[in-house]
């Protein structure tokens, strides 16, 4: 464990100051350059040569072998996985629990560090990975894939490390008694993890949503059974192949780390999240599901990120043309298919004033769309930013939704040359009538009330900005919101946005016109959701998205 110690401890003394200054900090280099002249094409070969392979972990329990992962690009993967007979593998998992729990909090921080930078070391070949699952396009998958995944892997190293350290591991008591000796105890307090957890894993982006619940629940000392997406199999069972390794080599039980790969129709998850060695669940996926699990697994602490209407309010603005600009990539990246992406974007029907004048609601609407328009108007740079469709369910949502209102903005096919078989559109830009004298008398809600998640936007028309913020309360506490943005010049309107989000706890970006984008979060400084509107129950990451992944258990002797 000394090479662990100098190699990693001042890694996790500098996440550790990270998550209390809140400042910019980073140990994963986000350039594909940073990691060798040699890396991308040995990624690539790496990733190519587990193509038509058998993914053998040599995990117990293992019945059979499925797979059946397509690229959104095109191409079969053709890998098999190890299928998993639960009632071998999980007593299996449990077995090394005792050591891992013995081990303390810095050793099981310092071997969940030595795990994140071997993977490091293989970002590229995780990009491919990430890439030919998930659609996001390379350096997207690179990006967000590779080392922003792993920050916010280690994040939750950290947080783990501080919750588990604010109790001192021994202490001695001495309680006064007068005139008559002292009461004397010594006392120990061990942190135990609470059993199995299940990560279940998500299609877009399976690392970055994946390592905080994998990486959290292992640094607090419990086994971690990992349930990938049935379509993005490989960056999770990659995962899981170099945890095992780096548990063995450090003297632990690789079964701590373990991967259950499903057959085609299945259904494993739900089989999981209700057996009584599943202790902990991260999920990430639909409303449907989360909520289910959330009923059902009650013997299960269960963290779950789900579906929500995420909402930009636009009051004003003093720089036009570079909201338009900020907004159009916030719309556009990876095809709108991220939980962060905005939704509904809402715009006093009267118009708002900006450095260029005043700007109609149609005027807002036609100019963002050609913001759009103009950021993906070549191929080549659409490719690069939109990535593929990531189901052919996401297609039909954005087939849909030209027929919801009056168009600002069509969406076109763009070819791939490369994967002439991806399935790539731009973003479609609908206007929608956002008065409550519209929708509120209407038997069903309005289109712009429920998550389309791809590549759909609406701009909204409000009577005001002071219906637009009544619009955003609601949504935001009935539907739940990851992300809220907004630009005024307003500090009155400032100051209500504010209290909006306060009062719903939804995280608010504030005139962005830069290479901020509202969709974006920075592992160490930025909380990923809050935990306290109906988007999700918990943030990524903060103390509560740990604390309640381990007990102190305490040990009184006579002094």
């Amino acid at each position: 464990m000394q090479q662990l110690t100098e190699t990693h401890r001042p890694t996790l003394d500098q996440a550790l100051e990270a998550i209390r200054t809140r400042a910019y900090w980073s140990p994963h280099p986000e350039h594909p350059k940073a990691y060798g002249e040699s890396a991308p094409a040995d990624g690539l070969a790496a990733f190519e040569a587990l193509r038509g392979t058998r993914f053998d972990l040599d995990q117990p329990g293992t019945d059979g072998w499925t797979g059946g992962e397509t690229s959104p690009y095109g191409p079969e993967l053709g890998i098999e996985y190890p299928h998993p007979d639960l009632d071998v593998l999980l007593p299996a998992m449990r077995a090394g629990m005792a050591a891992w729990r013995e081990a303390g909090p810095e050793t099981r921080a310092l071997v969940c560090l030595e795990i994140l930078s071997r993977i490091s070391a293989r970002t590229h070949e995780f990009a491919h990975a990430v890439m030919h699952t998930s659609g996001q396009a390379f350096m997207m998958a690179f990006q967000a894939g590779g080392p922003h995944a792993q920050d916010r892997g280690m994040e939750a190293v950290a947080y783990a490390y501080e919750e588990q350290t604010r109790t001192p591991a021994a202490a001695d008591w001495s309680k006064p008694q007068g005139k008559r000796d002292p009461l004397e105890l010594r006392k120990t307090f061990t942190t135990a993890g609470r059993g199995i957890a299940l990560v279940i894993g998500c299609n877009t982006f399976p690392t970055w949503n994946g390592y905080p619940g994998l990486f959290a629940s292992l640094a607090t000392g419990n086994p971690v059974l990992v349930k990938p997406h049935p379509r993005a199999v490989l960056p999770l069972a990659l995962t899981v192949k170099v945890a095992r390794e780096v548990l063995a080599e450090a003297g632990f039980d690789a079964n701590l780390v373990c991967l259950a790969a499903e057959r085609p129709g299945e259904g494993i998850a739900k089989t999981l999240a209700t057996r009584p060695e599943i202790r902990i669940i991260d999920y990430t996926g639909s409303t449907a599901f989360g909520d289910w699990l959330e009923a059902n697994a009650r013997q299960a602490q269960v963290y779950t990120e789900k579906a929500g209407v995420n909402t930009v309010v636009v009051d004003s603005t003093d720089d036009y043309k570079g909201m338009l600009s900020n907004l159009a990539f916030s719309l556009s990246l990876y095809s709108g298919q991220m939980c962060t992406t905005p939704q509904n974007v809402l715009v006093p029907r009267d118009g708002i004033t900006t450095d260029q004048g005043p700007k109609t609601y149609d005027e807002v609407a036609a100019d963002l769309a050609g913001a759009v328009g103009g950021l993906l108007g070549d191929d080549a740079r659409a490719n690069a930013l939109l990535g593929a469709l990531v189901n052919p369910d996401v297609k039909a949502r954005l087939e849909a939704a030209a027929e919801l209102g009056e168009v600002a903005l069509r969406s076109r096919e763009v070819v791939n040359p490369e994967f002439p078989d991806a399935t790539v559109r731009t973003p479609v830009i609908v206007k929608l009538d956002g008065a409550r004298k519209y929708w509120e008398a209407q038997d069903a809600e309005p289109a712009f009330l429920s998550e389309c998640f791809g590549p759909v936007s609406f701009v909204v028309a409000m009577d005001s900005t002071a219906d637009a913020l009544d619009l955003l309360r609601r949504t935001v506490r009935d539907k739940g919101a990851m992300t809220v943005g907004a630009y005024t010049t307003s500090e009155e309107t400032e100051r209500a946005l504010e209290e909006v989000c306060l009062d719903e706890s939804a995280q608010l970006s504030l005139n962005l016109t830069g290479g901020v984008y509202v969709n974006q979060t920075a592992a160490f400084s930025d909380f990923h959701g809050s935990g306290g509107n109906p988007a999700a129950n918990a943030a990524l990451c903060d103390g509560a998205f740990v604390s309640s992944r381990f007990r102190v258990v305490e040990v009184r002797r006579q002094a």
